[in-house]
């Protein structure tokens, strides 16, 4: 395991990494031991350029398990633009798959790559900020930012 650490405004984010892909990305209560490589290093440039509200994209390579179903559900939040977020009901619905609601917030909640497979733009179908991993501030803090990032001041919601 390679491990590579940043310190942002919302906490020390942790990439962990083998030597293919980034595995992990979020905000454990413990912070392993800093000890980079190839990878981790790739994916911090990617994040500083974040936080600093230079681009919203990633393209390190990264993969985490799952089962076929979860594969999908973070394909497909994946394909939620920065500054747009949407509904759980929202996203069962362009999932092809409207009763599943409950079974796309338990895949959304085992995602293990925060911000980068953005778990953080799905929100209850009345708006409100539920269901993260990292804590309900840092998804806040997120949707404010990539909003400055594009200039539209708050995120519009898609529903």
């Amino acid at each position: 395991m390679y491990t590579s650490t940043l310190d942002t405004p919302i906490g020390k984010l942790v990439i962990n990494a083998n030597d293919q892909d980034v595995y992990f990305v979020g905000f454990p209560a413990e912070i392993p031991e800093e000890l980079p490589n190839e990878v981790s290093l790739n994916a911090l440039k990617q994040f500083i350029f974040y936080f600093e509200g230079k681009s919203w994209l990633f393209d390190f390579p990264m993969k985490q398990p799952g089962s076929d179903f979860r594969q999908s559900v973070w394909k497909e939040l994946i394909n939620i633009p920065a500054g747009n977020p949407i509904s759980y009901a929202h996203l069962s619905k362009k999932m092809n798959n409207p009763l599943a609601i409950r079974a796309i917030a338990s895949a959304n909640g085992k995602n293990n790559l925060m911000i980068v497979v953005p778990c953080h733009r799905v929100i209850g179908s009345n708006g409100d900020l539920v269901g993260f991993g990292g804590g309900l501030w840092r998804k806040k803090w997120l949707l404010d930012h990539e909003a400055k990032m594009l200039g539209i001041g708050q995120a519009s919601l898609a529903f």
